[in-house]
């Protein structure tokens, strides 16, 4: 599996911080709800049966996943907040650990020393 996807232009890698725009219907009227989350795996080989799974905290601490279908037509949209230095295929081991631990993980950058 690849650790990198193209969605509409637009390239996610896996330990990005997305933002994706859901449609809801509720009885007659239609509404977006956002998504905020790391991108922690893509499954899938061709785009009619590509999955992606993104977690997310809540305020109380509780990891939230979804997996959502890329072929799915209730995507309204798909933003990347954040790009990440992560190099691996999947990031299960974000599952447990804190805020701090997690961005000193997936969001630094990559120093040369100097001699």
């Amino acid at each position: 599996m690849a650790n990198s996807m193209i969605y509409k232009d637009k390239k996610f890698k896996v330990g990005d911080t997305l933002s994706i725009h859901y449609k809801i219907k509720e009885g007659d009227k239609e509404r977006i709800q956002v998504f905020k989350g790391i991108l922690i795996k893509i499954k899938g080989d061709s785009i009619a049966n590509r999955m992606i799974t993104v977690r997310k905290l809540t305020k109380t601490g509780i990891g939230v996943e979804r997996i959502i279908p890329l072929s799915s037509p209730y995507i309204a949209e798909m933003l990347s907040l954040k790009k990440s230095s992560y190099q691996k295929a999947k990031a299960y081991f974000i599952r447990n650990l804190s805020d701090q631990e997690l961005r000193n993980k997936l969001y630094r950058t990559k120093t040369i020393a100097k001699k």
